[in-house]
């Protein structure tokens, strides 16, 4: 039988391997924060942020309030940001993936329709689609291709979406319409299979969508 405290003693060593590991990770990225910098923050900077209150950003289907290290300081080099997302009626977000993030969305008020599109080792892709209600929380696994929009037609969406990272969204998603701009149209056609023609109508401006709206 093992003891407690030995129990205990191979937790925190497992937990130090990881955290050691995972840092090596993002400071071999680039993506790590001086440990000196990020303590001296922990004591220095507000540790409330009014994030309802925020400046949000404003988008054709609704608004983005965001606390990353940019606006919430303290969060500096803590691999976390939080996000408050309203979508109108008919609002939704742009399909999309993270390529260095997870996150969870907690359905504060309102219905959500959701697609997420993970991989397919088996030869078939999982395709998850459901409908989240008040209360629910939505996992979305790093790198997995997703959206959701707004499905009621009477009330907005309202979303709280944690990610474990510290980079600014959307700059750390990459969208279906920058995707599909970023490939010559005759490589579309092969991969689906349609003359080169059936991709005449998509416009070729690219832009952040992040948030916009049903037609």
């Amino acid at each position: 039988m093992i003891g407690t405290g030995a129990a205990l003693g191979g937790a925190a060593i497992g937990g130090a391997l990881a955290a050691t590991v995972g840092g090596a990770a993002r400071a071999e990225h680039g993506s790590a924060t001086p440990a000196s910098d990020a303590s001296a923050k922990l004591d220095t900077e507000s540790h409330l942020f009014r994030l309802t209150s925020a400046e949000p950003n404003r988008y054709d289907g609704g608004t983005l309030r965001g606390a990353h290290e940019g606006t919430f300081p303290v969060l500096t080099g803590q691999q976390a940001s939080v996000y408050y997302v309203e979508l109108e009626i008919g609002g939704l977000r742009e399909p999309h993936w993270h390529p260095t993030a997870w996150e969870l969305n907690y359905i504060i008020s309102g219905t959500a329709d959701w697609t997420i599109l993970g991989t397919h080792p088996d030869g078939t892709y999982r395709n998850d689609t459901f409908e989240a209600k008040q209360g629910d929380l939505v996992f979305v696994p790093q790198g997995f291709f997703h959206y959701f929009a707004n499905s009621s037609t009477e009330q907005p969406l309202q979303v709280l979406v944690v990610f474990n990272t510290s980079a600014q969204e959307p700059n750390d998603d990459i969208g279906i319409v920058a995707t599909v701009n970023s490939l010559p149209r005759e490589i579309l056609a092969a991969a689906f299979g349609v003359p080169v023609a059936a991709f005449g109508a998509v416009p070729t401006a690219v832009k952040p969508v992040v948030i916009t709206k049903r037609a």
